[in-house]
């Protein structure tokens, strides 16, 4: 059930106190004398649906305050109660904080009324928005992942590589607070779905890229067109825009020639190009400082803000160490090391693939028959001095 809760932030007890009374029955309100003990309600009593605060309060004023709970609970919809007519103050709220609207005060009953209703109806638009993505959108953003599993596990192994990069890379140029960054879901999409374009190349194709050797002219083009292909796959989901740019422009070169170019690019679309060319580097034999010393040859392919988080990133991987480990001892978040093959010499999951729990099931099954080849090489992080090995969990059922 959404939240309807409403939290009231102000330094003057009497407002406070006249806003409850005269809301009672019709909305719930919880009330803060400032922004600290106000943080503290939204991180312990929330979700709250609304955020009203006042402007001028000792200590931490009201854009300070609706700054971090913007950060705290970014879906409660904000907004600014003043006695302040400062319009330099508004602009500044509205563009630090994100406020839905900006009230003066004395506000007349009816007045903030209404704006507390809008602000309900507002939260339950971003609520409803969040359901799209999370069932909608991921439903069907599933169905073509397990699509691209089944017809191609070499290009699937590949784009669970990728997301397990882009996702380190997208964190540690947030970290940095260099650039303005999309919702981190559509990174993550993005990269599942860079290789979905591929279930229309023929797997010898596909091997050839993967082992770095020299493509024909015409199996360059063929290979080049799978972003495009995946571009009109997914061109007609709802909601999916931003990443199918993100796919759409995967392998255009940072101060290459055309438009987009430079920060033009997506900076998703951006991420996507140093990974993928990293990864394919890689998968065709070199080691990893080989692999990413020849991204920094490669002048003016790559934004050097993407190139600079991925050898951050390259650094901190080199702190896991290499374990062989029956499959029963596999656990959520290893990282093979090497191929997962059955019996047979079917590639079942690619090196480099990050562990997930559908995964160890489907992996469940053919240990359960005796279909594939054990022990496997896996990659696990290493303890830093002074800290315990956490204690595993089996991977599967019966283990």
């Amino acid at each position: 059930m959404q939240s309807e809760k409403i939290l009231f932030v102000d330094d003057e007890p009497n407002l406070l106190e006249g806003v409850k009374r005269q809301f009672r029955r019709e909305f719930q309100i919880t009330t803060a004398p400032g922004g600290d003990d106000a943080l503290k309600l939204l991180v312990s009593d929330g979700p709250f649906a609304v955020v009203v605060s006042d402007l001028r309060m000792p200590g931490m004023d009201g854009i300070q305050f609706l700054t971090k709970a913007r950060q705290v609970s970014p879906d409660c919809v904000r907004l600014m109660l003043t006695g302040n007519a400062d319009l330099t103050a508004a602009m500044q709220a509205v563009n630090e904080g994100n406020i839905f609207r900006f009230l003066s005060k004395p506000c007349p009953p009816d007045v903030l009324g209404r704006a507390l209703h809008s602000a309900l109806d507002q939260y339950h638009l971003i609520m409803a928005e969040h359901d799209l993505l999370e069932n909608t959108l991921q439903g069907s953003v599933k169905v073509l992942t397990d699509l691209l599993a089944v017809l191609s596990p070499m290009a699937f192994g590949r784009a669970s590589r990728v997301k397990r990069y882009v996702r380190g890379i997208v964190r540690l140029i947030a970290e940095t607070g260099g650039q303005d960054l999309p919702a981190p879901w559509q990174f993550e999409m993005a990269a599942m779905l860079s290789q979905v374009g591929c279930i229309v190349l023929p797997p010898s194709l596909l091997k050839k890229v993967f082992d770095g050797v020299q493509l024909s002219s015409s199996e360059q083009k063929a290979y080049d067109s799978h972003p495009n292909v995946a571009r009109e796959l997914l061109a007609n989901i709802p909601r999916l825009e931003p990443v199918t740019e993100m796919i759409r422009y995967q392998d255009y070169h940072f101060d290459g020639p055309g438009v987009p170019q430079g920060a033009s690019i997506p900076i998703g679309a951006r991420v996507l190009k140093a990974v993928l060319d990293y990864d394919l580097l890689v998968a065709s034999g070199s080691p990893t400082a080989v692999a990413l010393a020849g991204l920094y040859e490669r002048a003016g392919w790559y934004d050097p803000a993407v190139l600079q988080a991925l050898k951050t990133l390259v650094g901190l991987e080199a702190r896991y160490e290499v374990r062989r480990v029956a499959i029963r001892e596999l656990v959520g978040g290893m990282i093979l090391a090497e191929n997962i093959v059955s019996n047979d010499g079917q590639l079942l999951i690619a090196k480099g693939f990050e562990l997930s729990t559908s995964i160890l099931r489907r992996l469940e099954h053919y240990a359960v028959n005796s279909l594939l080849r054990e022990p496997v090489c896996v990659l696990v992080p290493t303890q830093k001095p002074g800290q315990a090995e956490p204690a595993r969990q089996p991977a599967m059922s019966g283990a």
